[in-house]
């Protein structure tokens, strides 16, 4: 059975519109653990780069969205596979931004009206137990 130009067009046009969004998926979002705070932070997730922004009063209107760029360490990282992760501590203005590919953290927050973040590190390895390896086969009875 041949399908008709213009059906295959039209098949080709809607998986072509399904797919977009999903590939537009860039940034992830997650709002400061803080409880009194209305902040939210956003990664970009293959730069790393942070930003965050929030709620503000502004007289003679219904307010105003107040955004704060990146500033020292909160830019383009080495690309990678970015996240961004609230505490559950609820004083805590910050975020963690990961690197899901390399198991990097570092912590985000705003500080001087930008978004700052400490350099991007992991855990050191386990430490190895001192003295010889442990042998795994038991040694013949005499």
């Amino acid at each position: 059975m041949r399908r008709p130009l213009k059906q295959l067009f039209a098949i080709a046009a809607a998986s072509a519109a399904l797919a977009g969004p999903a590939l537009a998926a860039t940034y992830e979002f997650v709002p400061a653990p803080q409880t009194d705070l209305n902040r939210i932070y956003r990664v970009d997730k293959y730069s790393g780069e942070v930003s965050s922004c929030q709620y503000g009063l502004q007289e003679g209107s219904v307010g105003a969205t107040l955004c704060f760029g990146a500033g020292e360490g909160a830019g383009p990282q080495p690309s990678g596979e970015y996240g961004i992760v609230s505490s559950r501590h609820e004083r805590e203005g910050g975020v963690f931004r990961v690197n899901y590919r390399t198991g990097e953290m570092s912590v985000c927050y705003v500080f001087d009206e930008k978004v700052v973040c400490t350099p991007q590190t992991s855990p050191p390895p386990p430490a190895r137990p001192a003295g010889p390896p442990a042998s795994t086969s038991a040694a013949p009875r005499q």
